[in-house]
């Protein structure tokens, strides 16, 4: 979304996003009695965490961390908002209430009407939209560099004093129910994913979809979602990335203006329940009408939690990454070859993941497939595992890990032709505590990743115990009611 020029250029003075409270009128319609805010803060020094002429990291007095990357190569700058909470931070019957103040933040503030906030973005030329998954929330503006001072004071507006109409609230909801049918609902495959998700989790937050369930959805109230915010949208849970034509001081200059006057607050100690071991292989099946079957088979794995120094279990979490990348990350890869090629094959599609990052604590290991026209659910099942045990049995050769890596390591120089893309590793990179790049650290260490490492962990974690299967089983359509009346 984009937003128009409320505030001065970059270096020209004048009042900046506190001039917005002026410049555009809030609704006044319905709207809620704002709770009273603090003072702005008076400027006070921030903190160089690290600075050259490739990457600044700041924290300003108030706790807000601030990021910037240059890059030249266009007169464009990528501003983003990352706080560190998601659908993890929920509590039971609240489920999605992160994903729904997402989309709240666009409806108003103490200064912005509702929807005024994308207006303005637009008429600066530039565009925005935000997102939500377990462990954040991250709302981005794409806009020419010379306007990057507007967008900065427009997201510390609406970041400080967001409000909006309960009417507003209520419309909102039926957009997001709406969501979630289209995504969910109606789309048995992620349908399946999200089961299986309940269904691996007993204990975790994530056996929450990030959406919410329906009846979460349906039962939350407006006044539940401006707590969620005045809990935990305070300065020292968020960080801003920039990236593009900028200068680092600069950028920090604009955010302590900005950002810097906004009071911190105290955080709520994070409860997130750990997830008891499993004992024993959970099996579920979703009928439903579909195309075609799909099998997903996730494993216990343990998370990746420090790249600096790794432990015996980060190792463990590193070699499932190569596993994935051995099994299904290149084409013509192992899972490709055995299964879904010659006269004999029985998938049409297979895929293996290593998700071992995120706030959670958990790591699963995802194998996904379409079986063959014919082909039971059963052989395809046994053809994986026995993909597994190949592995465990023999090893996989130095050949294969090195096609990994160099896959790997052209995604990471690929990406940083995206400035989206590099803001985002940056934010990724803050949410989990890592160092700042952590993708060139993360492929240093894929590099030493060796056949018997992953060997090891291909006979120590895919047990049945620790095993979850989810079948999509496709339903003949119902038949249609008849029409007419019969005589």
């Amino acid at each position: 979304m984009v937003v128009a020029g409320c505030a001065t250029a970059p270096g020209q003075g004048g009042q900046g996003a506190w001039a917005v409270a002026e410049a555009v009128p809030a609704a006044q319609a319905s709207q809620p009695t704002p709770a009273p805010q603090p003072a702005p803060l008076p400027a006070q020094a921030s903190t160089v965490l690290q600075e050259s002429a490739q990457l600044a990291h700041y924290r300003l007095a108030n706790g807000l961390e601030v990021i910037v990357k240059p890059d030249r190569r266009a007169p464009t700058a990528v501003h983003m908002l990352w706080v560190r909470v998601g659908s993890i931070d929920e509590e039971d019957g609240t489920s999605g209430i992160a994903h729904m103040l997402e989309h709240m933040m666009f409806k108003g503030s103490a200064a912005l009407a509702p929807g005024e906030f994308s207006r303005r973005v637009a008429e600066l030329g530039g565009q925005d939209n935000a997102f939500t998954n377990h462990d954040y929330t991250g709302y981005y503006q794409q806009v020419p560099a010379s306007e990057l001072e507007a967008v900065m004071a427009l997201e510390a507006e609406r970041f400080a004093h967001n409000q909006w109409p309960d009417e507003e609230f209520t419309h909102e909801v039926e957009v997001v129910k709406e969501e979630r049918r289209l995504r969910i609902d109606d789309q048995p495959r992620a349908k399946l994913y999200e089961q299986l998700m309940a269904a691996t989790y007993l204990a975790s937050p994530e056996r929450r979809p990030v959406i919410g369930w329906m009846g979460d959805i349906e039962q939350y109230t407006a006044e539940d979602v401006r707590a969620f915010y005045r809990q935990w949208y305070q300065p020292g849970n968020a960080a801003v990335v920039v990236v593009g034509q900028v200068q680092p001081q600069q950028v920090l200059r604009l955010a302590e203006r900005y950002y810097g006057r906004i009071a911190p607050g105290a955080l709520p100690a994070r409860k997130i329940t750990a997830e008891p071991p499993q004992q024993g292989l959970r099996r579920i099946q979703l009928h439903e009408r579909a195309e075609q079957p799909v099998l997903l088979m996730a494993y216990k794995a343990p998370p990746l939690k420090n790249l600096a120094q790794p432990t015996a279990a980060d190792w463990d979490a590193l070699a499932l990454m190569a596993l994935a990348g051995v099994l299904s990350g290149y084409d013509g890869a192992r899972l490709d070859r055995a299964l879904t090629r010659g006269p004999r094959r029985v998938a049409d599609h297979v895929d293996a993941s290593a998700q071992v990052n995120g706030r959670s604590g958990n790591g699963l290991f995802l194998l996904s497939a379409i079986p063959a026209q014919g082909v039971p659910m059963s052989k395809l099942e046994e053809a994986l595992r026995r993909s597994i045990r190949s592995v465990a049995e023999q090893g996989v050769s130095e050949a294969e890990l090195a096609r990994v890596v160099t896959q790997w390591a052209a995604s990471t120089i690929y990406a940083q032709d995206s400035m989206f893309a590099q803001a985002m590793d940056l934010g990724t990179d803050w949410i989990e505590g890592w160092p700042l790049h952590a993708n060139e650290r993360l492929l240093a260490l894929l590099r030493q990743v060796t056949s018997a490492q992953v060997q090891a962990v291909a006979r120590r974690y895919f047990s049945d115990a620790a095993l979850t299967v989810a079948e999509l089983v496709p339903q003949a359509a119902a038949p249609a009611a008849a029409q007419g009346t019969r005589r």
